[in-house]
């Protein structure tokens, strides 16, 4: 350990460590005091806008408990999304549930700030977590939390050095992650202005004239498969059942050989190649039908019954990537329906062009998409830059030294 650092229990350079409210509060119609869990975390900030409210009834319950958090506190998520922080660092009224652990520095001992580097440390969360206690959640038990070690300068005026330093760097890596997120976004919008010229400016994309224009129900007509009960699936079987929470992922779903094998006998069912949308949550999501075994959940999962006699399928699925699903321009739909479906127009050349175009879509695809991935791996570069100097922080390697990022 550096000269002038001591190494303490977490609970002993704190006044307090407790945790929030195990006493779920109702809401009620006189709700106006704000209570916080881990889900009102975010990226170190408290978001009082979707928090929710009860009543002074149940807030002077709960102020009873101790759940009231101070300036100065932190909050550590210690149940479900673990290892999130947050410094509470203006006045604010607010009670926080059991998910969420107040750590009370001692004053003159360490810094707030300093604190909630070391929480964010990865080290202190390998240290927290400990072992699973569960498959999905993982849980830090509050008696384990409080004897975790942690290493930190004994001068206040270090500990300040180190927060100023962390500060700068870090605002510099969060506004690089900015400018990433940005050329992603840019990136993207290009991607589909690219496709709309070729959709919209049919002359354009072309290269010569011979362009039709049809409705998807001139094309063919909307079907979908035969419904399945909620009996008639299993967590585990032969037949992925693929429903619209699942949709292009990893089914959880399945249906036995018999039931696929007498439904897609006698009712509609995509032919390889027909292309796949989602009709409800995230309309327009496409999946090409490879042809292996698989049902998909009826109404919500929707194809055109589309012979390619005009339009190529894989030329349908690059329409359906620029596809405005609501041409009305009112209120966003919740739902496709048949009608909404057939109504749609699509401007096409002919065959011998499509393909040329389809062709071009995908290299433009392939194009953006190892762009993506490359602006991609620097925001991982940035966040494993974050973890690199909190390790080099709290090994006593920065005080007196400027970070570069």
């Amino acid at each position: 350990m550096k000269a002038g650092w001591l190494n303490r229990h977490l609970i002993e350079i704190c006044e307090e460590i407790t945790d929030g409210s195990h006493f779920s509060p109702k809401s009620s119609g006189e709700d106006k005091f704000p209570y916080i869990t881990v889900r009102d975390i975010s990226n170190g900030v408290i978001d009082f806008d979707n928090c929710k409210f009860i009543d002074k009834k149940n807030y002077d319950l709960l102020l009873k408990n101790g759940c009231k958090p101070n300036e100065g506190d932190l909050l550590f998520s210690k149940d479900g999304t673990v290892g999130k922080v947050a410094l509470v660092n203006f006045e604010k009224e607010f009670v926080v549930l059991s998910s969420l652990a107040i750590l009370r520095p001692k004053k003159g001992v360490i810094n707030s700030e300093l604190l909630e580097y070391i929480l964010l440390h990865p080290n202190f969360l390998k240290a927290a977590i400990g072992k699973k206690t569960g498959v999905a959640i993982r849980r830090i038990i509050l008696k384990n939390l409080k004897q975790i070690e942690i290493n930190f300068p004994k001068s206040l005026t270090e500990q300040k050095q180190i927060v100023a330093l962390l500060d700068q760097a870090f605002a510099a890596i969060d506004q690089a992650k900015a400018n990433i997120e940005k050329n992603i976004e840019n990136a993207k919008e290009l991607f589909q202005s690219k496709l709309n010229e070729i959709f919209s400016h049919p002359s354009t994309g072309s290269g010569g004239d011979g362009w039709e224009e049809k409705s998807l129900g001139e094309l063919g007509k909307p079907s979908m498969c035969k419904r399945i009960l909620k009996e008639q699936t299993k967590t585990e079987g032969d037949i992925p059942f693929y429903k619209i929470g699942t949709f292009g992922k990893t089914p959880n779903a399945f249906i036995s050989k018999e039931i696929y094998e007498e439904f897609k006998t006698k009712y509609s069912f995509p032919k390889v190649g027909d292309v796949l949308i989602s009709a409800s949550g995230t309309i327009g999501r496409r999946v090409i039908y490879d042809g292996e075994p698989a049902f998909f959940q009826d109404s919500n999962i929707v194809w055109i019954d589309n012979n390619e006699e005009f339009v190529l399928n894989e030329y349908l699925y690059q329409f359906y990537g620029v596809c405005d699903w609501n041409p009305s321009k009112g209120a966003t739909i919740s739902r496709l329906y048949n009608a909404d479906l057939k109504r749609i127009r699509i401007s096409f050349p002919h065959i011998e062009a499509q393909k040329s175009l389809i062709e071009k879509m995908v290299n433009l695809s392939d194009h953006t998409e190892e762009i993506l991935l490359g602006y991609e791996q620097k925001a991982n570069n940035l966040e494993e830059l974050k973890k690199s100097i909190l390790q080099k922080a709290f090994a006593g390697e920065l005080t007196g030294k400027e970070v570069l990022v």
